[in-house]
């Protein structure tokens, strides 16, 4: 049977050799030997213009070793090949030679199963990609091929023969359809999201069909794991939920200056700032500290989400009981380990970092979000009697620490929970060429109240944190506690 060549299969015109390389393991070689003879078989025809029977040695050969890619590929194009055939047969030709077997339709449809298993396989090929469009392209779904193409990009941004098909296929649609696919869609609101109103920003398609901006999706499961339109269950999570990339790229070409303004407001969610910081509103903490957490509450699910997307970090703030307000002090947490659960809570690992003040604070989607200074203490110049004796006295408290650290395990000998939580504080321990740092971490050897923890962070003298470490260390010693 000769066949025409259609402007979208200049990357089909061969089929692949099957050599020793394939040979799998576990794999008899009598039966390895028939599967090859059968694909030679079938390419030697496939050569030859004669696919029908191209095609009945690639599905003798299927049967034996069902799924391989290279037999996949390779029937998919014959098929592909006599779909196309048949399309552009003049229809007057019947009168002289008659056909019978499949139609057209059919045989795309066959040739689009083998390339649809092939995608599955070989997400990284380049050639699945072309065999899916062009059968789609024979079932006249121009748009479907073209979004195959288009994910196909996303494997392989540089392939010629992806936007060499891309180009045609855009070609032939056009002359099939009378129409320009350049022509750029009516801005409504079916590229809105249903729960923001807005253009959709990184789009999340559900199982069940209907598409959100991610963040809104997960904003809303957090109280509850139903779609937001119909209702269905969803089993999804942040870490499983991928980005609708067709989708996502078809707003991007279509909308850019609106796209890119709702990039810039997420952004904006997600990197606060040098001087912005989200609030965690639950106890005092001091420098030097580390600690696990488990979120559940809604609105603290999505301000982990967001820290998690920008740098992590967080404040820790207490609300203060004599005034009923947020405490001025608080402390900066780093968040070094995040994992979401299945009922969407967050298990997160927290060290505390820097302290600062509150300068103004605000409500932001039911979460505290506040303007911050940094806040340091007042060190003596380097050099001076002052800078010297400092030092002294953090290499004194320091070997100070080292005994009691040694003399608490010594007693903890037999509490095997109680030694790790002293190897584990003990590994935190600053230089004492740090004394800022080492005098928060010897506050840490202690429990402290949190009227006492608060007091800490709003001294900004050094040697006075210290002589309170030592004097809440003797008192603790009694009782051989630590926090």
């Amino acid at each position: 049977m000769a066949t025409t060549h259609s402007s979208l299969d200049h990357a089909l015109r061969d089929v692949e050799d099957y050599v020793s390389a394939n040979e799998p393991e576990g794999l008899a070689w009598d039966t390895f030997r028939d599967v090859y003879d059968l694909v030679q078989n079938g390419n030697a025809a496939f050569r030859e213009n004669r696919m029908e029977e191209a095609i009945s040695f690639y599905s003798r050969a299927n049967n034996i070793k069902y799924g391989d890619p290279i037999i996949l590929s390779n029937r998919s194009a014959a098929y592909i090949r006599i779909s196309q055939y048949l399309k552009n047969r003049a229809p007057s030709a019947s009168e002289h030679r008659p056909l019978s077997g499949l139609d057209p339709t059919t045989l795309a449809e066959l040739g689009l199963k083998d390339a649809d298993k092939l995608v599955e396989l070989q997400t990284n090929s380049v050639k699945s990609y072309i065999l899916k469009a062009n059968a789609l392209f024979l079932l006249d779904k121009y748009a479907e091929a073209r979004d195959v193409i288009l994910s196909g990009l996303q494997v392989d941004p540089f392939s010629n023969s992806l936007r060499a098909s891309l180009q045609n296929l855009e070609r032939e649609s056009c002359r099939s359809t009378g129409t320009n696919m350049h022509v750029q869609p009516d801005r409504n609101d079916d590229f809105d999201c249903t729960l923001c109103l807005k253009l959709l920003h990184e789009p999340v398609t559900t199982p069940c069909g209907h598409s959100f901006c991610r963040s809104c999706l997960f904003q809303s499961m957090d109280r509850g794991n139903r779609c937001p339109l119909c209702r269905t269950v969803l089993f999804i999570s942040p870490r499983t939920c991928s980005i609708s990339v067709t989708l996502k790229n078809i707003i991007q070409k279509n909308f850019p200056e609106e796209y890119a303004e709702r990039k810039k407001e997420h952004d904006s969610l997600i990197n606060f700032g040098v001087d912005l910081l989200p609030l965690f509103v639950m106890d005092v903490v001091i420098p030097c500290q580390k600690f696990p957490l488990n979120i559940f509450e809604p609105r603290y699910r999505l301000m982990i989400r967001r820290i998690m997307e920008g740098n992590h970090r967080m404040g820790m703030v207490i609300i203060e009981s004599s005034t009923g307000s947020l405490a001025e002090y608080a402390c900066e947490v780093e968040i070094t380990e995040c994992e979401p659960l299945p009922d969407g809570r967050f298990y997160i690992e927290i060290e505390s970092r820097r302290r600062f003040r509150i300068i103004h604070s605000w409500n932001q989607d039911g979460y505290r979000v506040a303007e911050v200074e940094w806040i340091q203490d007042i060190i003596p110049p380097e050099g001076t009697s002052e800078s010297e004796a400092l030092l002294e006295l953090t290499h004194n408290a320091a070997e100070s620490v080292r005994s009691w650290i040694r003399r608490a395990k010594e007693e903890a000998r037999l509490d095997q929970r109680r030694l790790e939580r002293l190897a584990s504080v003990e590994a935190m321990m600053p230089s004492f060429r740090d004394p800022e740092r080492f005098s928060f971490w010897l506050a840490t050897l202690s429990n402290r109240r949190p009227s006492e923890r608060l007091d800490l962070l709003r001294i900004r003298d050094t040697t006075e944190r210290i002589r309170r470490g030592l004097i809440f260390l003797r008192a603790e010693e009694q009782g051989c506690r630590i926090q």
